[in-house]
């Protein structure tokens, strides 16, 4: 770990699964009290539960991130309970692969409402609490096809190109108050949103499902493998941390080399 969180607060979005419910588990690992987001249903108290049996003060915090009011309302809950709100981490997404031709416009519309509308919603909610104590930590969990382009994902790349440009602003804007804002950009990581899109990168490509990483996705990747949740938490942890203080309105790469070539 990059340091203690001890007596801070934590709100993480899509924190049932994948790599938020990792970042949750080590936020709170490191003393901060940690509300769990996500949509409801059986993997939010799973993840909740799971937090509490490693003795983190977690709490449920189920919301549609694409409902201002119920984002808003989250988050108001969170810093009712515990009076301050300390670090925001924006994980929720989720991936659609499909040639522009053939992308339903409202699926590209959601991509946008959960991966960078939310971001935005989210800030404005907790920048009050942030500015009020003189600390805050956001990170915006974007993505390397937030630097780069990929043929397949006009959504998500769209997504996260606007989230480094949210990032940015609120970097500034929050600058003079001790609040940092930061783009976390992994490469390609083993989790559920990764896998899932197995099945389209084979379709899309024409070649077999059971060589698309080795014939899409590691020749993209000087390492040749993908990346472990506990590697992409552990750069949150970083970038939350007071040794990360300075840094702020950066994209921070972790791709395996995916973006040194």
């Amino acid at each position: 770990m990059a340091g203690s969180l001890e007596d801070r607060v934590a709100f993480v979005t899509g924190a049932a699964g994948g790599i938020g419910r990792q970042v949750a588990l080590d936020l709170g690992r490191a003393g901060a009290r940690v509300a769990v987001s996500d949509l409801g249903g059986p993997a939010l108290p799973e993840a909740v539960a799971a937090l509490r049996a490693a003795g983190v003060d977690a709490v449920a915090a189920p919301c549609d991130v694409t409902r201002e009011a119920d984002l808003a309302g989250a988050i108001d809950a969170a810093v009712a309970r515990w009076g301050r709100l300390d670090v925001l981490v924006n994980a929720a997404g989720f991936q659609h692969v499909a040639p522009i031709e053939e992308f339903p416009t409202d699926r590209f519309r959601a991509l946008l409402e959960v991966m960078l509308v939310a971001p935005f919603v989210a800030i404005k909610r907790v920048f009050p609490a942030m500015r009020a104590r003189r600390w805050g930590r956001i990170v915006n969990v974007a993505s390397v096809n937030g630097l780069i382009g990929f043929a397949g994902k006009a959504g998500y790349n769209s997504a996260k190109h606007g989230l480094l440009g949210l990032t940015k602003v609120a970097a500034l804007e929050g600058a003079a108050h001790g609040i940092t804002v930061n783009a976390l950009c992994p490469g390609y990581v083993d989790t559920p949103l990764v896998r899932n899109q197995l099945g389209d990168l084979a379709r899309t490509r024409g070649v077999p499902l059971e060589r698309v990483l080795e014939e899409v996705i590691y020749p993209l990747v000087p390492m040749r493998r993908l990346l472990s949740v506990e590697e992409v938490s552990g750069a949150v942890q970083y970038l939350v941390s007071e040794s990360a203080g300075g840094v702020t309105g950066a994209p921070f790469v972790i791709d395996g080399g995916y973006t040194a070539q």
